[in-house]
């Protein structure tokens, strides 16, 4: 090796791209602490909190593969970490950084920045400091969203991000159907695609129009009954003409908000009738067993598992329940209102799903979980696996996979041999 340098963190520009390319400390909440010798619990969160300042100084950076790799450094760090007390201190300063990459920077910048903008809200939770967020933010959001010149990657994580700041928020009602009425005027553009002979509405933006529908689609489920039934009158019968799409994420979006409708709909009426039920499950069937040979093989399983649920919850008010393990504690998803929150959060946290679930006072009120489950040292302890029972465990389980699949090798190469 040659002679060490000394690198001061966030001097300059090189130095801090290479110091933010891997923040692989704040991917796992366990590597701070797993299997070592025992940390200074202090001393660790002083130099967390040394690093995020860093990076979000960098987020002013000239350089926008810097600002951009500040961004995605800070994502990590909230996915994966609760940080609330040392955000609130510095909420204006990064609501303002946010705010100048996504109206300044070029779409990968604009797409991290949306993305930090989900999650700083997720930390500050329905309060009015994410109230104060959005209302500096919102604007911003709905502006790019609408904004035909506008990258689609960057129009689709702005759609995304202004659904989850408006979900967390939720107080002004007259907000929330403002930015509902945002989303809905980008997704029912997809309604008349088919019909749309200058191909303005193409395939190229269907990217968009999930995630605006996906976004509607989890602003719905806190409405009003009463504006929930206005939204099913008018969108229940024009959903069905999505399924037909030729995009696969598009067909499993319409698909699945059709099931949510269903079931909003027989919760504010027992007895509620849909007039095209047989065209409709005689679709959804279709889809359920989809042969067709154009299509790969994933897609095909894929469509056709999330089918098989929709049509079972269209046809037979049936839900098929799972289960969601995080530490000591279990959640049921039990039904289309819960899955789609849950699948929100999921993708926007990541790996950090967990760990959010047992710490983030905001998301367990979201899924009724009460407070936080307080473990002492020695529970977890106890809880925890080693390192070498998992490294025991991982090769017990290749060897039985080496054997088994052994096997098979020796039962096809008995077909003869050719010298």
């Amino acid at each position: 090796g040659g002679q060490p340098r000394n690198v001061q963190p966030f001097s300059d520009e090189d130095a801090s791209i290479e110091t933010m390319s891997h923040c692989s400390g704040f991917s796992d909440p366990a590597s701070f602490t797993e299997d070592g010798p025992e940390v200074d619990e202090e001393a660790t969160q002083e130099d967390l909190e040394y690093k995020l300042k860093g990076f979000i100084d960098l987020t002013l950076d000239k350089s926008a593969k810097t600002r951009q790799a500040a961004l995605e450094s800070l994502k990590s760090a909230f996915s994966s970490k609760i940080l609330y007390e040392f955000i609130v201190e510095r909420r204006m300063t990064l609501t303002d950084s946010i705010e100048r990459c996504i109206k300044k920077g070029k779409s990968d910048e604009q797409c991290a920045a949306a993305g930090l903008a989900c999650l700083l809200c997720v930390q500050m939770g329905s309060g009015i400091e994410s109230e104060e967020i959005f209302k500096t933010l919102g604007p911003v959001l709905k502006k790019i969203v609408c904004d035909g010149t506008a990258s689609i990657q960057a129009r689709q994580a702005c759609a995304t991000c202004l659904g989850i700041c408006c979900f967390i928020v939720t107080d002004d009602i007259t907000e929330l159907y403002s930015t509902m009425e945002c989303l809905e005027n980008i997704f029912m553009k997809a309604y008349q695609r088919d019909r749309d002979t200058n191909g303005v509405s193409s395939t190229h933006n269907t990217v968009l129009h999930v995630s605006a529908l996906l976004a509607w689609t989890l602003l719905l489920t806190i409405c009003p009954m009463n504006e929930v039934k206005k939204k099913i009158e008018m969108h229940l019968h024009k959903l069905p003409s999505l399924l037909s799409c030729d995009d696969l994420n598009m067909r499993i979006a319409a698909g699945e908000t059709l099931a949510l409708l269903f079931e909003l709909a027989r919760e504010t009426d027992a007895d509620f009738f849909y007039e095209d039920m047989d065209l409709l499950t005689e679709k959804l069937r279709a889809l359920a067993t989809d042969g067709n040979k154009h299509r790969a093989k994933v897609d095909k399983r894929k469509q056709r598992s999330v089918f098989r649920d929709v049509l079972r919850a269209v046809e037979e008010r049936d839900f098929p329940t799972e289960m969601v393990k995080f530490g000591p504690e279990r959640m049921y998803i039990d039904c289309w209102v819960k899955k789609q929150t849950y699948e929100t959060f999921k993708e926007i946290l990541g790996s950090g799903m967990q760990y959010h679930l047992q710490s983030n006072d905001f998301l367990r009120n979201v899924f009724e979980l009460g407070p936080p489950v307080m473990l002492d040292a020695a529970t977890l302890k106890t809880m925890k696996i080693s390192r070498f029972e998992r490294h025991l465990y991982n090769s017990a389980a290749f060897k039985a996979r080496t054997k088994a699949r052994s096997k098979c090798r020796d039962k096809r190469a008995d077909v003869g041999e050719f010298f």
